[in-house]
């Protein structure tokens, strides 16, 4: 690995004597890893240590054709980063709002989602638009639904003065540690470069920063080493926007590096040291004041008057607990949201831009609702409201490629597909054939099918 001289010998001189063995690291081909949903992973020494739902793969699958894959039993995500759940599990209370300000592609997003409590509030964000097009993707194949996908800059989110009471910072870097996984980052790397990513990071804090209730808490990261977007921006948020740093726990046969700077506790994965690639976390709380939410009463749409529920009735029960729900129009679509979190999403929705958010049941074509894919992917889906196929992997491929599919002596009308029992999507059986409903935006494009099937968790 060809790496610029001004890293090595800005890495070198924090490492010291270790910088042989983290230079022979990024030699070596990264560790792959995923985190579970909807699974219990049974006692393994490949679970990721300081996540309990994340596991170690002894290689690198073709993802793209595991059915449970795109039906949300699992994400692939880079180990270290899911060391959020450690500061999640330690400081997060119930019934909270929580901001993930860069989320996608979705990764830290829906580690959180599984650690809060339902009556608890995510909103993911993406300042880019295609970006949160993919974020709402991954944050639907979760099946939250206390979650919003949206797409604003953290200016805009700023103006929510006091709302969340934890906000996820994964900053944009310079991605120092994504060099052995992705080459063209260390082409792009320069020391001028760490210098705008620590401005840019501090504008975004900055910005977001209003939003943070007083007392909350702050999770910033990076995918990097320097101290400049790491330990400074740590001591520059404490003294400059005010907070206190918190220690996270940890057990030291985990391999995590303490903070390079006295007075910052921080915590750092290292390549030679850790099971994954490089990362920087730290936890801080606000002190500084700040004036807490109020919803006003102007809005820029008609978002904040009552709902009024005229969607029939047979289509509530396509949700258990649908008593818990609040229903609503969205264009020519049926959309469900907690009704315990309904006045959050209205004061949302006046002011900033909302992707997406809890459950579309469908959209109405006449009398009929043609059931939608964020249905299907649900945690609150009812599959007893319809009926049901159980597909082998070849039918499942067809299907996550959008063709046409032939069920032979089931009745007419919008089927539930399953694989290994898990729902996958959705047909409209005429009969002859059955009209594939998965999202085309979605669908696998790659005509490379394997010989045999893929299969990542059983």
């Amino acid at each position: 690995m060809n790496l610029p001289a001004d890293f090595i010998e800005r890495t070198q001189s924090l490492l010291g004597k270790e910088w042989l063995d983290f230079r022979d690291a990024l030699e070596q081909h990264a560790p792959v890893s995923i985190r579970t949903h909807r699974e219990t992973i049974s006692k393994s020494e490949n679970i990721v240590p300081w996540c309990e739902s994340g596991l170690y793969l002894d290689r690198r699958p073709s993802f793209t054709f595991d059915p449970l894959f795109h039906a949300g039993q699992y994400y692939v995500q880079e180990a270290s980063s899911m060391f959020i759940s450690q500061i999640i599990k330690q400081y997060a209370d119930t019934n909270i709002r929580v901001l993930d300000l860069c989320a996608a592609p979705g990764g830290k997003s829906t580690l959180i989602a599984d650690l809060l409590d339902e009556d608890s509030l995510l909103v993911s964000n993406e300042v880019i638009r295609s970006r949160a097009n993919i974020l709402s993707e991954n944050i639907m194949k979760w099946g939250k639904a206390n979650t919003i996908v949206s797409n604003n800059d953290p200016s805009q989110l700023g103006k929510l003065s006091g709302f969340f009471d934890i906000i996820l910072v994964d900053a944009p870097c310079s991605g120092e540690g994504m060099f052995r996984k992705d080459p063209d980052s260390i082409s792009e790397w320069s020391v001028a470069n760490v210098k705008l990513c620590k401005e840019r990071q501090q504008r975004i804090l900055a910005d977001i920063w209003p939003a943070l209730k007083s007392g909350g808490i702050l999770i910033y990261s990076t995918c990097t080493y320097n101290l400049d977007e790491n330990e400074s921006n740590v001591q520059w948020i404490a003294n400059e926007l005010g907070a206190d740093i918190l220690n996270v726990e940890t057990q030291s046969e985990w391999g995590i590096s303490p903070s390079f700077v006295d007075g910052v506790t921080a915590y750092r994965f290292f390549p030679h040291r850790t099971q994954g690639e490089g990362f920087f976390c730290a936890a801080l709380r606000k002190t500084s004041e700040e004036s807490e939410y109020r919803s006003s009463k102007k809005s820029k749409s008609n978002k904040n008057k009552k709902v009024k529920e005229d969607i029939p009735p047979q289509y509530k029960d396509y949700l258990l607990n649908k008593e818990s729900f609040t229903f609503y129009p969205k264009g020519n679509a049926w959309n469900a949201f907690p009704s315990s979190l309904y006045q959050d999403l209205q004061a949302i929705a006046a002011h900033i831009n909302v992707i997406s958010e809890g459950i579309c049941l469908g959209e109405m074509k006449g009398k009929d609702l043609i059931p939608d894919q964020s249905l299907a992917l649900s945690d609150m889906l009812n599959t007893e409201s319809f009926a049901t196929v159980e597909v082998d992997w070849l039918s499942a491929i067809a299907y996550l490629r959008k063709e046409a599919l032939v069920l032979d002596n089931q009745p007419k009308g919008y089927i539930l597909l399953k694989y290994k029992g898990v729902p996958l999507g959705f047909v409209k059986n005429i009969g002859n054939r059955a009209n594939n409903l998965y999202p085309q935006e979605w669908r696998i494009r790659s005509s490379n099918i394997p010989q045999e099937e893929v299969s990542v968790i059983v």
